[in-house]
Formats: C-alpha cells, structure tokens, sequence
C-alpha cells in the first residue's frame, strides 16, 4: 500500500502489567515513521512520557491531557521541565481541567476552567529554580478557551472534535497562528478499523458514550450541530435511560467525529482531517477483535 500520504500521531496509554510492551509498541511507533505519540490521562501520562523521553530517540510526545488539579503546580513544573530536557524538546504539555464526574471521584473541587487554567500556566511559569518549561498544550473544546490557547499558551488539542464544526472553531485564533507549524493544533480521534463497518461503528459508539453523557461535550455538539442528537441524549438521562444513549448517537455524527471502517475510508478520514485545519491528528485505536496492542497491529497494517 502506498504511504505517500501523511501520517497522524498515536495516542499511547501504559496499563498495569503492560508496562514494559508500551514502552517496546512507542518504540515501533517512532520506528515506522509516525510524527508523534500522545499520552492520555488515563493511568500516569507524565511517567509514560518521562519513559518515552529515555526510549526514544526522535518523536514528538506530550500529554494529552494532565489535569491540572491532580499534583502540586511546583512538582508539574519539575516533572514537565525535567522531561523537556532530557528530550532535548521533543515534549509537549498538554493540560485540562478533565471532566466533572473524574474529578468528583478524587474529591477535588474544581473553580471556573478558564480561570483555573489561567492562574494554573501563571503559577507554573512563576515557579522558581524549576528550569526550561515545555510548549504549554491547552484541552480544548469551545470557543474560549480556543482563544485563551493563543493568549497564554503554544497550542491546542481537542478530544473528539467534530470535522465539520473544525474550521469554525479555528476561526477563533489569528490566522498566523493557524499557520504557524509551531502552534500545535490537534485532536484525538477514536478509530477502528474493520470491514465489518457495523462492529466498527459498535465500538466507536461505545467509546464516546461516556462523553455524550458529559454537559460540556453536548454543549460543544450542539454547537457544532448536533442539536437534534444531544437533546435526545438529555431526554434519555432524565428518564434515567442510559442504555439508550448509543443507539442516539448517529451515523453522521459518529462520521464527523470519529474514524472507522476499510484501511482506504481510514486513510482518507485522516487526510480529510489534516484538510479540516488539524496539523496532528491524534489516533485513538480500538479494535473490534481484541484490546490496545491488536488495535496498533491493525492500524499499522494499513500502512505496509
């Protein structure tokens, strides 16, 4: 297959147990060429990348993303700058506020996100003795903080953005900031790739339910528009309806914000979304036939 096209970044997530194979899978990650590799917060995504920075020898890597409110903003700064060094720069932080429900299971109480995140890179920048910070990546998903990533920070990452919405929501930047390879603009994006087009889209459904049940992410579909689709998802959690939620999520959404199906409709999902203005996609892989590892063994078979 020819691989004249561009290739995405890879999310990469450490699980107990499997600690080791990620750091030999990052390895072949870097090896067959891909541009980057992005650590998500599920488990530690700062330690995965302080493992990355010493396996790898080239790659881009970062968070994606630490939420702010889980470490002390002064060891953020000395784990993030030790990182940025001993990389030789290839880090990238990326930080969030996360999610509500996440947070409420820590017992953390979280403020208003843009203040938050302001007062957060403020606090970092000012921590003294702590060395070289790494380009400031903000979470992303709405039209404020989109503009506060260009205020304070060197970059943006969406999670489960909408294609079709992607050049609005980039409109809320300069437009030398949208050309400037050094601004970082990316999205992660769930994918699984299977023939049977039913069982892809199964899994994907299954992925995003979660975050459909989350109000800021309906917020954003609605705007994005997907009214239709979240007001009925809404109806359906307050008749305490859950299980009906995957089956409100539908084919057109799930094609605006997710990738699925042959290696060809793949390819050309990504090639559309470096189109959309996302300088990095971020492929989230999941596989109808088995867990992480197999998901990376058939993404990396549309590439050979």
């Amino acid at each position: 297959m020819s691989t004249s096209l561009q290739k995405p970044a890879l999310s990469l997530a450490a699980v107990p147990g499997r600690r080791i194979a990620t750091l030999e899978l990052a390895k072949e990650i870097e090896r067959k060429g891909f541009p980057g590799i992005f650590c998500p917060s599920l488990g530690d995504g700062l330690a995965l990348c302080e493992a990355l920075a010493l396996v790898t020898e080239r790659v881009v890597f970062g968070t994606t993303i630490a939420p702010i409110y889980t470490r002390h903003v002064r060891e953020f700064a000395q784990t993030s700058s030790f990182i940025h060094e001993v990389s030789q720069g290839r880090f990238r932080f990326g930080i969030g506020v996360s999610h509500a429900p996440v947070m409420d299971r820590l017992n953390v109480s979280q403020g208003k996100p843009l203040t938050d995140i302001r007062n957060f890179v403020a606090e970092l920048r000012a921590v003294p003795r702590a060395g070289e910070l790494p380009p400031i990546i903000l979470a992303t998903l709405r039209d404020r903080m989109i503009r506060l990533s260009e205020e304070i920070a060197q970059g943006m990452v969406f999670a489960n953005g909408a294609r079709s919405h992607m050049r609005a929501s980039l409109s809320n930047i300069s437009s030398d900031k949208q050309n400037d390879d050094d601004f970082f603009i990316g999205n992660m994006i769930p994918t699984c790739i299977s023939d049977d087009l039913a069982a892809a889209k199964a899994v994907n459904r299954k992925t995003l339910t979660s975050y459909a049940m989350l109000p800021n992410y309906r917020n954003y579909w609605k705007q994005a528009g997907y009214e239709e689709e979240m007001l009925a998802i809404e109806l359906a959690l307050d008749n305490g309806d859950r299980d009906k939620i995957p089956q409100l999520l539908s084919d057109k959404w799930l094609a605006d914000t997710t990738l699925f199906g042959s290696a060809s409709m793949v390819r050309e999902g990504i090639e559309a979304w470096f189109d959309a203005g996302i300088r990095t996609p971020i492929i989230v892989p999941s596989s109808a036939n088995g867990g992480q590892f197999k998901a990376f063994e058939e993404f990396f078979g549309i590439w050979d």
